[in-house]
């Protein structure tokens, strides 16, 4: 199976570290990041989008993709 996220958050160390810890678990950069700008709470939201095969995994709708 070939497995799909979209993380977003805050552009801070937090969304750093989430990112790195998917990483070294085997997931990988699909593309580069996107930012947008929250104008209510005035700061900076990434979005990273990471992929991971995992051919041991069978696909279905309810996998949870943080045990992948």
């Amino acid at each position: 199976m070939k497995a799909y996220r979209y993380i977003t958050g805050p552009d801070d160390a937090d969304f750093c570290y989430r990112i790195t810890g998917l990483l070294n678990r085997g997931w990988e950069l699909a593309g580069p990041a996107t930012l947008t700008f929250d104008s209510e709470q005035k700061r900076v939201i990434c979005g990273q989008t990471l992929i991971k095969n995992a051919p041991d995994v069978e696909y279905s709708a309810d996998i949870d993709l943080n045990s992948v």
